[in-house]
């Protein structure tokens, strides 16, 4: 196999990780009804099939960026698949509600492995081409939006024509695959000594899941109890105990000076609010699709399936001219605001709405948004840091991007069912309520579109040279 061929097949594996950590995202959406009835979950605790494995995923990105630092990437890759095999396997042969989320959160644990080494192995590979790094960046973006709407399409045909376990052994043999063809496709080396920081990563994991939950169950429990409240400060203490906990260790889970890095914080911070205006927008589009326009499983996947083609043409094709030609910041900036902008449209659904009229041509703005706004945002914020610290610069990005999808989701659930997106079988209600999650999800893209305008900008205006992957790698000295 010659160089070319074996860096070409080295990305597709690099972008099924990719797609398939997205995809077991939302692979379970269609199946939830199901595996209420067969597992016994009670309606409240239903969102934790999901919210159990984004927790952990998000919570434990920063000892999997850690781990690819210390025992080398590749060596994390292929740990980080076996273990999305086990959690798998025991999701799909999960005889109770409580197995199930503790399946789920094994999923998210490997997940957690396999995100950053497959990031840090790309800059492995492709870090020292600055074009061919944007290339591999966007295909790389585009894996996650694909592995979305695929998770969705999937789950619909898989759940209606097989049974819901499927959606999980599904991961089994692809995850074997993986193992095996990663010895001979990726580059070794790269560990180095250190120790870990377990406490740091417990205490980070915990404190998101509790406020997740504080979040989520606030509705219910009403925003002015004494228990919800209580749950918000111990996730808030949690957090904090966690930053405190790595300033006083030798060898910390995360070098705080690493946020020195001009860039890496603002572009982080972008991905936050991009993952908390983007999640909403597909968890609740898919609902409104089923629940008012009365679509089934199999239609609902297909028609996001427009936007997520939009998507990867998006980043593949049109980000890296648009970086090229105006710039890392200005990218950044105007996708935030178009994606704001397709929010506000989707805003409008009617009850008695249509598919062509009030989903696709709002789903489609919002979707060039996306594309222009996520891969100047990652490339940034990968590439501001050492190359010795690329597992953990990759562990946090991916973290931003997956708390932001988390906190934004139980922020807009929250929204959504104070204006009615809890009453079942009423069209009218559930469309206000998915309306208001719509229009909340713009203001944090509007939100994110000034703080980008204002960080990055600033960082870009101040002379940084690592404003975009492509640009901060020409402009380095070639000694570097």
């Amino acid at each position: 196999m010659s160089k070319d061929s074996r860096r070409g097949w080295a990305l597709g594996l690099i972008a099924l990780a990719q797609f398939m950590v997205i995809m077991d995202t939302s692979i379970i959406g269609v199946a939830l009804p199901r595996m209420q009835i067969d597992l016994g979950f009670d309606p409240d605790d239903l969102s934790w099939v999901f919210n159990a494995y984004v927790v952990a995923f998000g919570g434990l990105l920063l000892l999997g960026g850690r781990l690819a630092d210390l025992f080398g990437a590749r060596r994390l890759f292929v740990v980080g698949w076996g273990v999305l095999a086990v959690g798998s396997l025991a999701a799909g042969l999960a005889p109770t509600a409580p197995i199930e989320l503790a399946a789920r959160a094994v999923q998210g644990a490997g997940a957690a492995m396999i995100a950053p080494a497959a990031l840090t192995l790309l800059m492995m590979i492709f870090g020292g081409q600055p074009r061919e790094l944007t290339r591999a960046l966007a295909i790389y973006g585009a894996a996650a939006p694909a592995g979305g709407t695929a998770g969705v399409f999937l789950g619909g045909v898989i759940t209606e024509y097989l049974s819901w376990p499927w959606v999980f052994y599904l991961n089994v043999p692809i995850a074997v695959l993986a193992m095996v063809a990663t010895p001979a496709l990726m580059p070794g080396g790269g560990a180095r000594r250190g120790s870990l920081d377990v406490l740091g990563a417990a205490t980070a994991t915990a404190g998101l899941g509790v406020l997740v939950y504080a979040i989520v169950q606030a509705p219910q429990t009403g925003w002015d109890s004494i228990r919800t409240w209580l749950l918000l400060l111990v996730g808030a203490a949690l957090l904090v105990g966690f930053i405190g906990l790595q300033a006083a260790r030798r060898e910390p889970l995360v070098r705080l000076a690493i946020f020195r890095a001009p860039g890496l914080a603002a572009a982080n911070l972008a991905q936050f609010l991009l993952g908390a205006a983007w999640i909403p927008m597909w968890f609740y589009l898919n609902l409104y699709l089923q629940q008012v326009l009365g679509y089934s499983a199999f239609p609902s996947g297909a028609a996001l399936l427009p936007m997520t083609l939009l998507i990867m043409a998006g980043m593949v094709v049109l980000a890296p001219r648009v970086i090229a030609r105006f710039g890392t910041v200005p990218t950044v900036v105007a996708g935030l605001l178009v994606l704001a902008a397709g929010l506000g449209w989707l805003s409008l659904v009617r009850p008695d709405g249509s598919y062509a009229v009030d989903v696709l041509p709002a789903s489609l703005v919002a979707a060039l948004g996306m594309a222009l706004a996520f891969i100047p945002s990652l490339g940034t914020a990968i590439s501001a840091a050492r190359p010795e610290e690329g597992g953990l610069a990759s562990g946090i990005v991916n973290t931003s991007y997956q708390i932001g999808s988390a906190l934004g989701l139980a922020a807009m659930t929250a929204v959504a069912a104070a204006y009615g997106a809890d009453r079942i079988g009423q069209p009218d209600a559930l469309t206000d309520g998915y309306a208001a999650a719509f229009l909340g999800a713009a203001g944090i893209a509007v939100a994110g579109a000034a703080l980008a305008w204002f960080t990055l900008g600033r960082v870009s205006r101040t002379g940084d040279r690592s404003s975009g992957p492509a640009e901060h790698r020409e402009a380095e000295p070639a000694g570097r």
